[in-house]
């Protein structure tokens, strides 16, 4: 159910961004991008939160990088983990260039999700990804910046609660702006076809 619930999120919020980004249909259909296109969108433009060591991190720390941004939590039984693997995967698959590519997860369950707990998660996955963990307030803002749902549902107990959660990743070329919307479901060959794309371009 949460799953069903997280995907319905993820289109949604990808036809919200579709209709603020102030590309018509016409040019998004001419896309060479496997996501949705969000080249010139009004959002998505900032991140600036604390990472697992307290350091105020923003979007361009990583210039020069093609980022991936994922809002999630560790606890997350499907989407997060499924995610962070296939973007770890892509990175491998791409060789040389799989170090031009940065992983960021922005833990939407900040109370649960401590620095060390978020280390160890990205860490089975690939060292090199960044998490960041703000306070109720600046997660919010976050979330707003990016038009993310997220909202606590509740459990059998206070401590069992989940999380839902937009399930799409959001995609940045190498001077830091927001490139495109990758729903949650498109495949690890999808999310590497969009990153070499952008990355192509920066050689240009």
């Amino acid at each position: 159910m949460i799953k069903k619930r997280s995907l319905l999120l993820g289109a949604a919020t990808a036809a919200l961004g579709l209709a603020l980004s102030g590309c018509d249909l016409a040019s998004s259909s001419k896309s060479s991008f496997k996501g949705v296109d969000l080249t010139g969108a009004k959002y998505a433009r900032e991140l600036q939160l604390p990472d697992i060591d307290g350091r105020s991190r923003s979007l361009a720390d990583f210039k020069g990088k093609v980022v991936v941004v994922f809002f999630g939590f560790t606890q997350c039984p499907d989407v997060c983990p499924t995610t962070m693997a296939e973007l770890a995967q892509v990175k491998k698959t791409l060789g040389a260039d799989g170090d031009k590519v940065q992983g960021v997860f922005v833990t939407v369950d900040p109370d649960r999700d401590t620095p060390e707990l978020l280390k160890a998660y990205l860490g089975s996955f690939d060292p090199s990804f960044v998490a960041l963990r703000g306070t109720a307030d600046q997660l919010k803002a976050a979330a707003q910046e990016f038009k993310v749902y997220y909202a606590k549902v509740p459990g059998k107990t206070p401590e069992t609660y989940t999380m839902d959660h937009t399930a799409a990743s959001f995609i940045f070329d190498t001077e830091g702006r927001i490139r495109i919307f990758s729903r949650y479901g498109s495949g690890a060959e999808a999310l590497s076809q969009d990153i070499q794309t952008l990355l192509a371009e920066a050689k240009r």
